[in-house]
């Protein structure tokens, strides 16, 4: 069984608008990729990103409220439904690739919770920035009137955007159903943008957090508990690599654990882009994973292709 996590270029690219025609190419062409893996006999378990998607439905719901008076929706709301919309997307495309290939499987779409502790210290510390980009008066009257908390956009401080915490996945909800349907042949796509944060109160019931989990991170979570042997990362480069675009850049090819983590204290990644894929790569492999890999679609079905970080006794 393999868990592939789907990046945002899998789906749309950071100099488009976000079409539907655009989103539905770029989908077409990565799971005609993941073909290779449906005929060398693989289980599949498919995540994905969310990203700008979600922001969009964030800033259509601001939009909503602000020009109609239409009732703004949370944030799990939102992530549901950016879940259930490329979901829905991916399914359609993978029957029809399928069909192309004359491959007969089920694929299904499931809206995946994913449980976080409440008492997680990034409750304390909301980093990842959601949504639209404000004026600092518009942050400010806005923090007051809705409790959101902002800070200033990382783009040459341009404005304002709400910041909401990102705690550590702990649990796959539907976990065993998941893993059940995939090894019966289905091809599960599930944990869209790292699922749904909520978390278990003491009376067992299921609580929402306004929260973000990350994709990869989930996905590998997800894969240790289906007990999956290959977890696959789907990104916009071939390969890890140490001091990514300065003169002593150097390709990472074959990791060990040890060495993967050396170099992950030595800030050899960078943090806000191959650090947390890195971190969850080793995730998975801690947890009993024979392989992780990291590449780009396009380069799955050639095996001398990725990076890829395995546990050596």
């Amino acid at each position: 069984m393999a868990v592939v996590a789907l990046g945002g270029n899998a789906l749309l690219r950071d100099n488009e608008k976000g079409t539907i025609e655009e989103q539905e190419l770029h989908t077409t062409e990565t799971i005609e990729n993941l073909i290779f893996l449906v005929r060398e006999g693989y289980d599949l378990v498919v995540t994905h990103g969310n990203g700008p998607q979600v922001g969009n439905i964030l800033m259509r719901n601001d939009a909503g409220e602000q020009v109609y008076g239409i009732a703004q929706m949370p944030l799990d709301i939102c992530v549901a439904d950016s879940q259930g919309g490329i979901g829905y997307m991916i399914e359609r495309i993978f029957r029809n690739v399928l069909n192309k290939y004359q491959i007969e499987k089920n694929v299904v779409t499931l809206v995946g919770m994913v449980e976080v502790d409440p008492n997680d210290p990034a409750f304390q510390n909301p980093t990842k920035r959601i949504g639209a980009t404000y004026s600092a008066e518009e942050a400010k009257s806005l923090e007051e009137a809705k409790g959101w908390k902002f800070k200033e956009s990382k783009k040459n401080g341009d404005g304002w955007r709400r910041v909401v915490p990102s705690p550590t996945p702990i649990k796959i909800m539907n976990l065993q159903l998941i893993g059940e349907m995939a090894r019966k042949g289905n091809i599960v796509i599930t944990c869209g943008g790292g699922g749904i944060p909520v978390f278990i109160d003491s009376e067992k019931n299921i609580r929402t957090v306004d929260a973000v989990i990350d994709k990869d991170l989930a996905s590998a979570v997800l894969a240790s508990g289906v007990k999956a042997d290959e977890f696959y990362i789907l990104t916009d480069v071939s390969f890890i690599y140490k001091d990514f675009g300065l003169p002593t850049q150097e390709k990472l090819e074959f990791l060990d654990y040890a060495d993967t983590r050396k170099y992950l204290e030595m800030g050899t990644f960078a943090e806000g882009s191959m650090a947390p894929k890195i971190v969850a790569a080793m995730k998975f492999v801690e947890n009993g994973g024979v392989k992780s890999i990291i590449t780009e679609a396009a380069k799955l079905e050639d095996k001398s292709y990725g990076s890829k970080i395995t546990m050596y006794y």
